[in-house]
């Protein structure tokens, strides 16, 4: 394993602990010899590279620092990480990527090349690239990146006709699925999942218990349907239920009073909540990633929108049936091929008896 891609791993142990800010991993060496590793700690705690020149200590004179994003040259909430560098006096720096948020991209980089540190970028770059994909977004247009997540059968099922649904995939599957919830903001479901399935919407360890740091939890429940005994407004965590500004007071009294946030948002010509409303309520609330879980209807709603901006289908070796049974994507969907969402930049990973499928939707034109 090369230094950078040992920081892209330190990176990916801080995701969905660093937002707003980018999980960044930082390595130092000195001839040949890791002195220094760091990772970025939640907002207002040090960053990677703070942690990896502390570790490194006086052995950071002369060494080489590799990090997975451009090193931030302003001031916010800790000191710039370029003036620590080039204090501690590290001779090269590696960079994965370049900053995309418009304060810093680029800059870093020249304040260090200024006090005569040599840079090079682009190190495991395709790599960076979809480590930073949700912070890209996220900083450029205040918007969280979308991720829409489903798991259906061989004949398109996510369910039986008559509703059951557990399990469509093996416990590999659904494990990767633990991940994605312990990497990202939030978990964003419609209230017709809470009703069929009472989910917990958690992030767990391997034995099944929820971890301490939990995703924001989003129920997009237009009419306050969603039962005071539900599962996920007793679990750790906060359950956000974006409902009508219309609603009744004593529905979103029943529910604040059963622990939940109620977020009041517009409606839409269909009678639901806005969904650009809500993104960017979320947004606003420093929410860089949004695990989108269904089921059909939201994922549809978000589709029609063109709100999707990844995709993580995972496809089971199954035979469901039945002209009833629900599919992972519903909505008003294309009225002709040409205008249907082309997947691309796909990949195919195999999860036990299951395949996982990512991509990326683009809009045909």
């Amino acid at each position: 394993m090369t230094p950078m891609q040992r920081a892209l791993n330190l990176a990916k142990q801080a995701l969905g602990t660093t937002s707003p800010n980018p999980a960044v991993g930082a390595v130092v060496t000195i001839d040949g010899e890791t002195v220094g590793e760091g990772f970025t700690l939640p907002p207002g705690q040090r960053h990677a590279e703070i942690g990896a020149l502390q570790q490194a200590g006086d052995r950071s004179r002369g060494a080489t620092l590799y990090t997975t994003l451009e090193p931030c040259c302003a001031f916010g909430r800790t000191p710039p990480c370029t003036q620590a560098i080039i204090a501690a006096g590290i001779q090269r720096v590696h960079l994965a990527a370049i900053d995309p948020n418009p304060l810093v991209s680029g800059r870093g980089r020249a304040d260090l090349e200024a006090a005569g540190i040599e840079v090079t970028v682009g190190e495991e770059s395709g790599a960076a690239q979809e480590l930073y994909e949700a912070f890209a977004k996220h900083i450029t247009t205040g918007l969280p990146f979308v991720t829409a997540k489903y798991a259906m059968s061989l004949d398109g099922k996510i369910a039986t006709h008559t509703g059951d649904s557990k399990w469509v995939t093996g416990p590999e599957a659904r494990e990767a699925v633990q991940q994605m919830r312990r990497e990202s903001d939030a978990v964003m479901v419609g209230v017709n999942t809470v009703l069929a399935d009472d989910p917990q919407l958690t992030a767990r360890d391997i034995e099944g218990k929820p971890l301490e740091r939990q995703p924001l939890r989003v129920v997009l429940d237009s009419n306050c349907r969603t039962p005071e005994e539900a599962r996920l407004l007793r679990e750790p965590g906060t359950t956000i239920i974006a409902t009508s500004q219309h609603a009744p007071a004593i529905l979103v009294a029943r529910l604040e009073a059963a622990g939940a946030e109620v977020c009041l948002a517009p409606v839409g010509q269909d009678g639901r909540v806005d969904l650009n409303a809500v993104l960017a309520e979320l947004g606003h609330r420093g929410v860089v990633s949004v695990l989108a879980e269904g089921g059909g209807v939201v994922l549809g709603s978000l589709f029609d929108a063109g709100l999707v901006d990844k995709i993580f289908a995972f496809v089971a070796p199954l035979i469901i049936g039945g002209e009833d049974a629900a599919s992972p994507v519903a909505g008003q969907g294309a009225p002709s091929m040409s205008k249907t969402w082309s997947v691309e930049r796909t990949h195919l990973q195999q999860l036990g008896p299951d395949w996982l499928i990512t991509g990326y939707p683009t809009a045909r034109s």
